[in-house]
């Protein structure tokens, strides 16, 4: 039954993980087609001044935090960064509640 259990866990894990990452994938598409509208605008209407450039910027800063969340690329506060912090509080509360008894 245990089995059963863990292999339902990994699969929900597995499908919530593949959500993630069809969400970037189409904020990736809806990054790149807006881009492109916003670059045919701006050349065509103020050509002299480029200000695409700070909305492609701008945006793409958060499209790459995006992906380095979904992909579990973070160097530090990632998903395995949480569930070590969260274990080691809980020894730490176990430690403290053996100590006094």
């Amino acid at each position: 039954m245990e089995t059963n259990n863990n292999d339902y866990e990994k699969y929900l894990k597995a499908k919530k993980q593949v959500e993630e990452i069809k969400g970037f994938y189409g904020h990736l598409i809806f990054y790149i087609i807006f881009n492109f509208i916003i670059i045919f605008i701006n050349l065509k209407y103020s050509p002299e001044q480029l200000w695409f450039f700070w909305t492609t910027f701008g945006w793409g800063i958060g499209l790459i935090f995006h992906g380095l969340k979904v992909f579990n690329i973070t160097p530090f506060l990632n998903k395995d960064w949480e569930e070590r912090k969260i274990k080691q509080f809980m020894d730490q509360e176990n430690f403290k509640n053996n100590k006094f008894k």
